[in-house]
């Protein structure tokens, strides 16, 4: 039986996201993210070596992210897309067998490699498949669907962690993070790839590095696409650290707030499935949204009420499609041979910035309450709204696709 043209890739397209959404749900079903900080408390850690673990773990991220990227523009990303979760479990299990300060900055320093060995490739891999499936235009709302997956994983974690701590202690809890970790490499290992690494020894992954900085430098919206994704990724991803502090002020029970908490997760998760329709928004559409998710993030904040909380929700909500749709507009510019490059690149741009905004809420929080901070630093999306509304008009003959590129 000889299947139609069109029924070929749809079969494709079917096989690789789901592989892809299973893959994400595993990759962060992590019932340790909850509770790591306590384990290392309970483990008898100071605050200061507490602390110092988190930022070996960033500075991990900030050393690898880059090479990791090039060298999955060279080999298999589908190879590193499996060896990542591989050495993430390896590191969760040194926390729960020989709890210490050595085997807990060993275990950042595994998981943080794993991270860097999935960001960019993850990326590549699916945008070069729907490529070849002729499905690009679905990439947005495709990984609009894969961050859902991993924030619908998160909240799931976030609910099993207590019974399963209750029940087993953090052996158990470390034992259920590993076999996720475990599963999600063996789902990887199913993710379609057609696409052939360089030959052995014909192009290097410094090659590959300079080759992808030498085409941002010379395209001005690859750069500025790369530009784009940490000015709307880095802020917001550091407040979601805070948010549980922003919570407690509000004056409400302790034990209201992780239901608060939850529900600007499950407002964040219903957003990124919307990713697919805002697509269509173009460039000012674009800045639109980042202009209403800023103001949302100030009111929700300034009012200090549950129901302002919500709007911070709705507020990640939109900087999370906003996440998205800066993506596309850099996959759909860069070249197919340095794609993982610069996306990791991009990556490292968020991570940068991340740090930097850990730094300014910590100034700033030092004699302002957090829902101040919040409001002040929603004032950065509307400067990038406002640059994104001054870029240049989009040519008349610009296809539906490259919508989203132009600056």
């Amino acid at each position: 039986m000889t299947l139609s043209p069109a029924r070929v890739p749809a079969t494709g397209v079917r096989r690789l996201t789901t592989t892809l959404y299973g893959y994400a749900f595993l990759d962060d079903l992590v019932l340790l993210y909850p509770v790591y900080a306590l384990l290392f408390a309970d483990t008898g850690l100071p605050l200061w070596q507490i602390s110092s673990l988190f930022a070996l773990w960033s500075l991990t991220a900030v050393v690898l992210e880059v090479p990791s990227g090039a060298w999955a523009d060279t080999v298999s990303r589908r190879r590193l897309l499996w060896i990542g979760p591989l050495l993430t479990a390896a590191g969760f299990a040194l926390w729960v067998t020989v709890p210490s300060y050595g085997a807990f900055a060993l275990g950042f320093v595994l998981w943080g490699a794993g991270g860097a060995l999935g960001s960019g490739s993850l990326e590549a891999l699916v945008y070069d498949e729907m490529e070849r499936l002729g499905a690009a235009d679905r990439y947005a709302r495709v990984m609009g669907r894969t961050r859902a997956a991993r924030l619908l994983a998160t909240v799931t974690a976030m609910g099993l962690a207590g019974p399963v701590l209750a029940l087993g202690g953090y052996p158990a809890v470390g034992a259920g993070s590993v076999l996720a970790c475990l599963l999600a490499a063996l789902t990887a290992t199913r993710l379609p790839e057609h696409r052939v690494p360089a030959a052995k020894g014909s192009t290097s992954w410094s090659a590959t590095l300079r080759a992808g900085i030498a085409e941002a430098r010379g395209d001005r919206t690859v750069r500025g696409a790369l530009l784009l994704i940490p000015a709307v990724a880095a802020v917001w991803g550091a407040l979601d650290e805070y948010v549980s502090l922003l919570i407690r002020d509000l004056g409400v029970a302790e034990t209201t707030v992780p239901w608060l908490v939850l529900l600007v997760w499950t407002l964040v998760t219903v957003g990124s499935l919307f990713a697919g329709p805002a697509e269509r928004l173009g460039t000012r559409g674009l800045a639109a949204l980042i202009a209403s998710a800023a103001l949302a993030l100030a009111v929700g904040a300034g009012i200090r009420t549950p129901a302002g909380i919500a709007l911070v929700g709705l507020a990640f909500a939109g900087f999370q499609l906003a996440e998205v749709l800066a993506d596309v507009r850099l996959q759909h510019r860069i070249d197919d041979a340095r794609r993982a490059t610069l996306t990791s690149v991009a990556s490292l741009g968020t991570e940068l910035v991340t740090v930097a905004v850990f730094g300014v809420y910590t100034l700033l929080g030092a004699s302002l309450a957090h829902s101040t901070v919040f409001m002040i630093l929603s004032v950065p999306y509307l400067v990038t709204a406002l640059v994104l509304c001054r870029g240049r008009r989009r040519p008349r003959n610009e296809s539906p696709q490259e919508r989203l590129s132009t600056q």
